[in-house]
C-alpha cells in the first residue's frame, strides 16, 4: 500500500507509549445503495471482510482483535463495516482511566467554563437535515473523482472515492463545516473532507485527509486534516450502533472548545489557536476524563454507555466550536430528549489528564 506523502506513521509501541507515560492503560442526503448512511443497511457482503456482520454493519462482537493490553489481556479495537477504527493501541482507543491528572487540569476546565454542560451535537434529523456528522460506506469499486482543496498544501491529493450524493454535514444546503466522511471497505481507508461541495464531476473542499485505519497514522506537525486538530473524525463520533445496539463504546469521543491554545498534544497536529498562547487554554488533542464516581444511574441506557466511555476513554479536544459539544452520527432512532440530559454533566465533572506535553507552533 502506498501512503500519502502528507501522512506519517508512528510505530504502535511508540504511539501507545505517548499515552502510557501518564499512567494510563490504555433527513440526510441519499447515498449509494451499497452504503451505510445514518443507520441504513450495510454494504453487500462482497464489499465486506470475512467478519460476521450484524445489521448495523459492525462485527457481532462490535470489536476486532488488537494488540496485547497493558494488563496482559487482549485489547480490542472498535470496528465499523468490517474495518478497525484504528488499531487497539491507537490513542483514540486507549484506556485513560488510570492516567495522571494534568497539572493544569483546573485551569483547562475553568477556561472551558466549569459550569458548562455537555451538549449532544447530534441526534435525529432536524428541519430536514442531518443533525450530526454523517458518513457513507463504499466498496472497492466506487469510482474515484477529482478533488480540489483550498488548503492544498496540507491536504492529501485526490482522487477520492466520494459519491456524487455523499451525505454532507448540515445537508446539501448547509452552511456549517460541511464535513463529508467516506469509509472504503476492503482497503479500510477513510477519506474525510472539510467544507465540501460537489463540483463538476468531483468535489471541492477546504481540506482533505486520507487515513489507513489498520495502522497508526499522524499528520505532520502544524498540518490540519478535516478538523482543526489534524485528527481523524469518524473514529471519535458517537454512533447509534455502539451506544444502543452494542451497548458499549470502546473509544474516546470528540469534543469541541471555543478557544484552544495554539498548541497540540499528539496525536493531534494542528490548532487554529483561538485561545492564543494562553497556557491555561486547552490544547488540541487534550484528553478529558469523567470523574470515576460520577453517578450515571439516572440517565437513559444509551447515555450511560456514553458516560462510561467518558470515564474509561474520555473526551478528546478535536475541533473548534462551542465548549462541551460532543459530536456524533445522525440517526432517525436517537431519542433527543435522552441525549439532551447530557447537559446535566458539567465540565467541572471532568479532569484533564496528562498524555503528553503540548507542542506549540
Amino acid at each position: 500500500m502506498t501512503l500519502p506523502s502528507r501522512v506519517r506513521r508512528l510505530a504502535p509501541a511508540l504511539l501507545f507509549g505517548l499515552f502510557a507515560c501518564g499512567g494510563g492503560s490504555g433527513a440526510a442526503d441519499a447515498g449509494p445503495d451499497a452504503a451505510l448512511v445514518d443507520g441504513a443497511a450495510p454494504p453487500s457482503d462482497a464489499a465486506m471482510t470475512d467478519s460476521a456482520m450484524t445489521d448495523s454493519g459492525v462485527t457481532d462482537s462490535g470489536v476486532v482483535d488488537g494488540a496485547p493490553a497493558p494488563d496482559g489481556g487482549v485489547a480490542m479495537a472498535p470496528s465499523l463495516a468490517g474495518c478497525p477504527m484504528f488499531p487497539a493501541d491507537n490513542p483514540w482507543n486507549t484506556d485513560i482511566s488510570g492516567a495522571e491528572v494534568h497539572p493544569r487540569s483546573d485551569a483547562f476546565i475553568a477556561s472551558m467554563g466549569a459550569g458548562t454542560g455537555l451538549h449532544p451535537d447530534f441526534g435525529a434529523p432536524s428541519m430536514g437535515a442531518p443533525n450530526g456528522i454523517p458518513y457513507v460506506v463504499v466498496g472497492a469499486g466506487q469510482p474515484r473523482v477529482p478533488m480540489s482543496f483550498l488548503y492544498a498544501d496540507e491536504s492529501d491529493p485526490g482522487p477520492y472515492p466520494v459519491p456524487a450524493d455523499a451525505p454532507i454535514e448540515g445537508g446539501s444546503a448547509g452552511d456549517g463545516d460541511r464535513h463529508v466522511l467516506v469509509l472504503e471497505t476492503g482497503s479500510c481507508t477513510l477519506y474525510e473532507l472539510f467544507d465540501a461541495y460537489p463540483d463538476a464531476g468531483g468535489w471541492m473542499a477546504g481540506s482533505g485527509a486520507i487515513w489507513h485505519l489498520d495502522m497508526n497514522e499522524v499528520r505532520p506537525e502544524g498540518w490540519t486534516s478535516a478538523d482543526a486538530a489534524g485528527l481523524a473524525i469518524l473514529p471519535g463520533l458517537v454512533r447509534y450502533d455502539e451506544a444502543v445496539e452494542a451497548g458499549e463504546i470502546l473509544h474516546a469521543l470528540r469534543v469541541t472548545v471555543s478557544g484552544a491554545q495554539r498548541a497540540f498534544i499528539r496525536p493531534a497536529s494542528h490548532s487554529d489557536g483561538r485561545g492564543g498562547t494562553d497556557p491555561n487554554a486547552p490544547p488540541m488533542g487534550l484528553r478529558l476524563r469523567l470523574h470515576a464516581d460520577f453517578d450515571v444511574s439516572s440517565f437513559a441506557p444509551e447515555v450511560q454507555v456514553m458516560l462510561r466511555a467518558m470515564k474509561r476513554f474520555g473526551l478528546m479536544v478535536a475541533d473548534t466550536g462551542s465548549d462541551g459539544y460532543v459530536t456524533g452520527v445522525p440517526d432517525d432512532r436517537w431519542n433527543d430528549d435522552a441525549l439532551h440530559a447530557l447537559g446535566n454533566v458539567h465540565m467541572s465533572d471532568f479532569d484533564a489528564v496528562y498524555t503528553g506535553d503540548p507542542i506549540a507552533y
